[in-house]
Parts: structure tokens; sequence; C-alpha cells
């Protein structure tokens, strides 16, 4: 029986298609035995092969020993303010006429203050405060104190008894002379303000006693500043961690002059707020001999150097060249790879002053610290 053109063409492809599937299966196998090769090879070098140095696989440059300075030091503001408390009382009825004194100045007995209705009221030292007038035969120790202040001025050098005889009558006519007020040899218990401590820094209460002002008497007036002005710097958390007892402080004052200081206590207030305050490192004032400078009412602020880390000068090298060896001893390797032992002397923003290595020496710094 004859065959028909389309059997003939499906008797061949029934025969071609086994030869082609085994073509293409023997290709995969050998691609696959290529890749396993190929990993078994990765796997043995791997494996074999030494471990990597890490200080050699990061790398390393050299830097030279040199000198320098190593040092830190943080700007912020110190806050000065005088202390002060009421100290006087004004027993003058009248009207103010006139200011004698600055606030903050230092007066002494028979400074003149202010004027009432022309007539000078004066400051002197006293416990007991003016309570009356004085005059012949009075006694006590307010006589006692105005006495002293009279002796103190010039104008008395009789006995301090307390008693206002003819003696003391003349003293106050000749102080009142030089007062340039009426001699009349009598106090008014308006004349004199009696303080507990001469000299002292005053100053008086400009919502009372100003120009023009109407005083009727009894009004507290006068107050004494402290000694010296108080300085605090306020501060963080983390920067109070860097200012323990001791931290040198630089302030520049009013005038541009530096002032030396050192923190001595961390105040801590309400809400965390912390200031640290400071002292004159020789036991004095701060100020020294320019609290004048400082305004006597308010705070005012000033410009300072908190010293960190104080400066140093000589051979200088970052921080990162240090290695700590077996002994806990510190050094630095250099170029042939040998240690030199090195002290170091202060450290600050990735530097280190040291000792025990030569000028010029060039050491290494991990790769890892260049970057």
């Amino acid at each position: 029986m004859s065959s028909s053109p389309v059997d003939s063409a499906y008797r061949e492809d029934i025969a071609g298609r086994p030869r082609g599937r085994l073509r293409g299966a023997m290709i995969l196998a050998a691609i696959a035995l290529l890749v396993i090769g190929a990993a078994s090879t990765w796997a043995v070098v791997t494996i074999l092969r030494p471990a990597d140095d890490p200080l050699s696989s990061a790398g390393h440059s050299f830097v030279a020993v040199e000198h320098g300075s190593v040092g830190y030091a943080v700007s912020l503001n110190t806050m000065t303010e005088w202390a002060q408390q009421p100290i006087g009382t004004n027993r003058a009825a009248g009207i103010v006429t006139d200011i004698a004194v600055e606030a903050g100045t230092a007066v002494t007995s028979g400074t003149v203050l202010y004027t009432v209705d022309l007539r000078p009221v004066v400051v002197a030292q006293g416990a007991v405060p003016m309570f009356r007038s004085l005059g012949l035969d009075s006694a006590g120790a307010d006589v006692r104190q105005l006495q002293e202040m009279l002796r103190d001025s010039g104008q008395y050098g009789g006995s301090i008894d307390g008693v206002f005889g003819e003696g003391t009558k003349g003293a106050v006519s000749r102080w009142q002379r030089t007062l340039g007020a009426q001699p009349s040899g009598m106090v008014d218990v308006g004349d004199v303000i009696f303080v507990p401590s001469l000299p002292a820094r005053v100053t008086l209460d400009t919502a009372v006693i100003n120009r023009g002002a109407t005083l009727t008497g009894g009004e507290s007036v006068v107050r004494g500043l402290s000694p010296a002005p108080t300085f605090q710097i306020p501060v963080t958390e983390a920067q109070a961690a860097m200012m323990p007892t001791g931290t040198k402080v630089e302030i520049t004052s009013p005038r541009g002059e530096t002032w030396e200081a050192t923190a001595e206590e961390q105040l801590r207030g309400d809400e965390g707020a912390i200031d640290i305050r400071l002292s004159a490192p020789d036991g004095e004032f701060i100020c020294a001999t320019a609290c004048s400078e400082i305004p006597p009412t308010g705070k005012t602020a000033l410009r300072s150097r908190i010293i960190v880390v104080a400066e140093v000068e000589g051979l200088v090298v970052p921080s990162a060249a240090l290695v700590t060896v077996a002994d806990g001893s510190t050094a630095v390797v250099d170029e042939d790879g040998r240690e030199v032992a090195v002290k170091v002397v202060a450290s600050a923003k990735g530097m280190s002053a040291i000792t025990g290595a030569r000028q010029g020496l060039r050491v290494q710094i991990p790769g890892s610290a260049t970057k």
C-alpha cells in the first residue's frame, strides 16, 4: 500500500525527535560539569588561602611627629550680679532735692547720700538706727555712734562716751558747716542714716529716692551690696560634665581685661537648671579692684572661655597613631613596624601631645582613621 505525503512527513518527525533531545541533554550536562568544577576550585582556593591581616587589608598612612600645641576651650557666658540687702531707712520728711551718690558707690562714714529740702542726709556706721533727734543732754548708743562719725570726719576729739555735751555740740556745728547746712548744734532725726558696717557699696532705691519725690519718713531706701558680685555660668548637663571643680575659666571684663576664675560648685535649680558657681583662684575677688565695672543692679553677661583641656605645647601626633601594648603602656609604630614607647601629656580634638618620640619620626595611622 503506498504512503501519502502526509504520512511520510509524520514518520520523519517521529524519527528525528529523540536524536534532538539527546543532543540538548548532553550540552546541559557539559555546562553543569563546568560549573561544578569552577565552584570546587574556588572552594579549595578559599579554604586553603591564609586569612588577610585586617591591618594590611585596611592599609595605613604615615604622619610625622611635629611640634605644636594641644588644648580645648569652650566659649560660654558668665552671669554676674551684686547681691543686695536693705541696710538703711530714711527718716527725713520733705522733697528730694538732690542725689549725691551713684548706684554701687563705695561710701564711708559721713558720706552724703541725698538731700531733702536742701538738707544733706549722711550715712554713718552704727548698729542702732536713727530714731530720734540728738542734742544737749541726749545720751545713749546712738550718741556714741554720732561721736564716732564726728571723730572720723575730723570734727571731734573728745571722749566717745555716749553723752551729748558741749564738746559734741560744737563738733556738730563744725560738721554742719562743712556740709553747707545751718549750724544748729543739734542733729535732726532725718540727718543721719546709721548702717551696720562701713565702708560699703550701696545703692539707693530709685523708685523712692529720685529728684522731686516726696518722702514722709520710714522708707527703706539704702541697700548694701555684697563685698563683690557673684559669678555663675548657666550650663547644660553635658557642659556641666566638662567642668569639674577646679576647671579654669577666663572671663572678659567690661573693659576687655581678663579675669581668672575657677569652677567651684554646681548649683542645681528647678526644672533641671544648672549653674556653675565661680571663685577666684587666690581666694580673693574675681574682679579684684575692678568690681565697680559691674553694674550694681541686674545681671550682666560676660564672655568667657572654659579651659576644658589646658593648652600644652610640645611634640604632637594624631591620637589615632597611639597604640596600647601588652603591658598597658602607650606607643607609636614607626615606618619599620617598630613600637616606640611614648607618654601622653594631653589629648584634645583628635590630637595628643607626647614625650618619648623624636621630632620628625614618621608613625603609622590606621587606614580607617584617615577616612
